[in-house]
């Protein structure tokens, strides 16, 4: 099993979801799309209806589609949720594979399955001459001779509908039984035919059809078949969340407010999932709709838990004194990479980074030179300005290092597959243990948290005021940390020797404490 974190999962990629993909990929969202690609229109061999993709195969309109969402940096994977779960913050997700992710909200567009009546020659020639949408398809056989097949009493409204695209029509009513004398006139005043006799077998060669064969033995020629199939909702895998469902004429449904926004206030249904009458447009636009209220509702969390965080995390005292430390030379730091920081995330596969207290910026810089997406933030604008510079002539693109200067309260939002603070030793209103607690909730589902910090002071340092600072050893640095031990193992708990030069040019050794610590 892997773990990975995403603003937004989109279960299914037809045009439902692709749409919802697409809107939330220019919102600048971390999408994820699982798709089994098992579209209902699958069986068709054009769409239609769709204003300025008249006529493309399915297959061709859903690639273009991918390609388009691709562009805006939305992510793809084959595979199918098999199970949804509510975490804190989220909720976890885990497709057939047994990969299991984190998400911040869920757009399901898994669509349905169309359950035909059991009659041979139904179901092979579904989607070709046996159809279920006038408006898809009622111009490809206008004025041929036409049946209705009706499983249920909604059928007969579909019936008065085909009459628009021919006058040979005719209504197989056997499978609802006799209709009512009322029914039955308003049909034949249209010049349609009803046929009581219930339907044996489909008759035709390959997909074509030349009759139908009823139970009494009689033929009834038709080039082609109107009928609906019972559709079934592909929402089994959110069972866990009990959501509230709409009971309808077609069947149960998830029930959704006017966003697609179920009674879990992290989850949304669009498409056929929800409703089995929408076509590949109204998909489209619905997805559209969706993508943008769920982007809404990220905005407003985000903003909440930076009110959340401004409360939580006062002004940090030692701001002044950091940005007249960097302001008053002109470089405070070697500019080389703290050396633990190399050896351990050098066995990591790069993904996202975070570093506290990044100072000019050379842990940051190292990483995004090895593939990682790294984030530095510190509380001198001094150091972050030096730190982007560097970065800057050290060839890295923005996107790869990029640096705030800001309170270490303001860390960016989303999850990060390591968390680092190295040598965080400042007087500060908050303790430095809550700001890495704190810090901790940024790892990913696992990633890792890797603090690195003195063991003693160097041998050349005073005590400032004749007081001694207590250095922690790794037990007490695991202590202050307080993690709940079912969600984080510890992976390195050591201190380390590390050779260094004094400020009168001496060679010397001190010791660091090294914690690695990954969420499950």
């Amino acid at each position: 099993m892997t773990a990975d974190s995403w603003d937004v999962i989109v279960a299914g990629g037809g045009p439902a979801g692709l749409s919802a993909a697409l809107m939330l990929g220019r919102s600048r969202r971390r999408v994820l799309v699982v798709d089994a690609g098992s579209p209902r229109n699958r069986f068709a061999a054009r769409v239609h209806g769709v204003l300025g993709q008249e006529g493309v195969p399915p297959g061709e309109l859903l690639d273009r589609a991918r390609a388009e969402v691709e562009g805006y940096g939305v992510e793809l994977v084959d595979g199918a949720v098999e199970r949804v779960e509510r975490e804190q913050g989220g909720l976890r997700i885990t497709t057939t594979d047994g990969t299991v992710r984190s998400a911040r909200a869920l757009v399901v567009a898994t669509g349905l399955s169309d359950e035909l009546p059991e009659i041979p020659g139904i179901a092979e020639r579904w989607g070709v001459t046996v159809l279920h949408c006038p408006y898809c398809h009622g111009w490809e056989v206008r004025d041929q001779r036409l049946a209705v097949l009706v499983t249920s009493p909604l059928g007969l409204h579909q019936a008065e509908l085909i009459r628009q695209w021919s006058d040979r029509v005719t209504v197989l009513t056997g499978g609802i039984g006799p209709l009512g004398p009322e029914t039955e006139q308003r049909l034949r005043a249209r010049g349609i035919g009803v046929e009581p006799e219930p339907v044996a077998e489909i008759l035709g060669e390959g997909p074509a059809i030349d009759a139908v064969r009823l139970r009494d033995g009689r033929e009834v020629a038709v080039d082609a078949i109107f009928t609906a199939g019972a559709p079934r909702p592909h929402d089994g895998f959110l069972a866990a969340l009990g959501l509230d469902r709409s009971e309808t004429p077609f069947g149960s449904f998830l029930a959704v407010d006017d966003t697609g926004r179920t009674s879990d206030d992290r989850v949304w249904a669009i498409g056929n999932v929800v409703s089995p009458m929408a076509n590949v447009p109204m998909s489209i636009g619905a997805g559209a709709f969706t993508g943008g209220a769920v982007n809404g509702a990220l905005v407003t969390w985000d903003v909440e838990a930076a009110l959340r965080d401004a409360m939580a995390w006062p002004q940090v005292t030692s701001a002044d004194f950091w940005e007249e430390r960097y302001a008053g030379s002109d470089r405070v730091w070697s500019g080389r990479v703290n050396q633990a920081l190399a050896d351990i995330a050098g066995t990591l596969s790069p993904r996202r980074a975070l570093d506290l207290g990044c100072g000019e910026g050379a842990d940051v810089i190292w990483l995004a030179q090895h593939g990682w997406e790294a984030t530095g933030i510190d509380i001198s604008p001094t150091a972050v300005r030096r730190a982007a510079a560097a970065a800057e002539q050290a060839g890295q693109n923005p996107g790869h290092a990029r640096f705030l200067a800001a309170d270490l309260s303001a860390v960016p939002a989303g999850a990060y597959d390591l968390v680092s603070a190295s040598f965080l030793h400042s007087p500060a209103e908050r303790p430095r243990e809550e700001i890495l607690r704190e810090a901790s909730e940024r790892v990913a589902r696992g990633g890792h948290l890797l603090i690195t910090s003195h063991a003693a002071p160097p041998p050349w340092a005073d005590a400032p005021d004749g007081h001694e600072h207590h250095f922690l050893d790794p037990a007490e640095e695991l202590e202050q940390l307080a993690l709940d031990p079912s969600t984080w193992d510890v992976i390195l708990a050591e201190t380390r020797p590390r050779e260094a030069i004094s400020p009168d040019g001496e060679p010397a050794t001190l010791d660091d404490v090294v914690v690695l610590v990954r969420r499950r």
